[in-house]
């Protein structure tokens, strides 16, 4: 098994504060711990910014139940990957195979015993860090250590189809860095990596929500998933973008838009995330208004919406 560096963290969702204090004394030692007594309020710690690591879950509760809840974390692309164990009184069969067709990983009745209920936790939290160490290697960019493009493709038709559930806007925004051919003809092969380096964590710095999503798309360009975000959160973003980019100094002789490295930005919005369109299409309005930004000066963000009308552009001689 994998050693954990850490403790991992797990959600306790029972409505009974018996069944709650026989699992903390079990478990308090190895892991940290978090307690739901609902759905409701299980469902927003597993959404948070903090999510736990593995989920005990009961089956029968006020309000929504555990089989709904589990349904739920299943087919949102925020929780998905969170295992689930249910622990409950419910031993009929049938209940054990609607807990696992609701996407559970284990099932225990109780009354449990507690060396048998540790093994499973533990199991279960170690294949959790040997997935997550193994997804982190293969859906990392290997330069500058943010998400790929295999990341970014695995993941979008969720992040679509979420937006799509939700009804929510999602943007995108294209970046690339101004003159980069240049710049490595002029400085050379290692200091073009490290200038993708440079550029790539000072963006990655800005995205501070969960659900966004920076990748290394190829190259030095990069590619920026904003879901439930309108066109005024998009701009935002890439307007302190661009400005980070430019305050890092990356001295660049080549450049034609002055003296330091700086970015071009496509930005595509859909107001409201659609079945009937795909999440292709958010990607080509994108890169068509990154097209138009290198095409109309550079170090500026042009937009794009859906439907297809560019809207007014923005550069650093007009304003924000």
């Amino acid at each position: 098994m994998a050693e954990l560096t850490e403790k991992p963290t797990i959600l306790i969702v029972d409505d009974e504060p018996v069944n709650i204090r026989v699992l903390v004394d079990l478990l308090k030692d190895a892991y940290q711990l978090r307690i739901a007594t609902n759905g409701e309020i299980a469902l927003a710690i597993a959404r948070s910014d903090e999510p736990p690591d593995l989920i005990l879950l009961d089956v029968v509760m006020p309000g929504i139940d555990g089989f709904e809840v589990c349904r739920r974390l299943k087919a949102d692309n925020r929780t998905a990957r969170i295992p689930v164990i249910f622990i409950t009184g419910n031993s009929d069969e049938q209940d054990e195979i609607h807990a696992f067709r609701a996407g559970a990983v284990d099932y225990v009745t109780k009354p449990f015993r507690p060396v048998i209920v540790k093994a499973r936790v533990q199991t279960h939290a170690e294949l959790k860090h040997c997935r997550d160490i193994l997804e982190r290697q293969s859906y990392s960019d290997s330069l500058t250590g943010i998400a790929n493009r295999r990341h970014f493709e695995d993941n979008l038709p969720r992040m679509w189809n979420f937006a799509c559930r939700e009804q929510t806007p999602m943007a995108c925004i294209m970046i690339d860095i101004d003159d980069f051919k240049k710049y490595n003809d002029l400085y050379g092969h290692q200091a073009g990596d490290a200038c993708i380096k440079r550029v790539a964590s000072v963006l990655n710095a800005l995205v501070r929500r969960r659900v966004d999503l920076l990748t290394r798309y190829g190259g030095e360009e990069f590619c920026c998933l904003l879901p439930n975000a309108d066109l005024a959160c998009a701009r935002q973003f890439a307007e302190r973008f661009r400005q980070a980019v430019l305050e890092l100094g990356i001295t660049h002789e080549g450049s034609s838009t002055g003296a330091v490295v700086s970015i071009s930005q496509g930005i595509a919005v859909l107001a409201a995330a659609s079945h009937t369109l795909t999440p292709d299409l958010l990607i080509k309005n994108a890169d068509m208004a990154l097209y138009e930004a290198k095409r109309t000066g550079r170090n500026c963000f042009r937009q794009r919406e859906m439907a297809g009308e560019t809207a007014s552009a923005q550069h650093p001689q007009t304003g924000s």
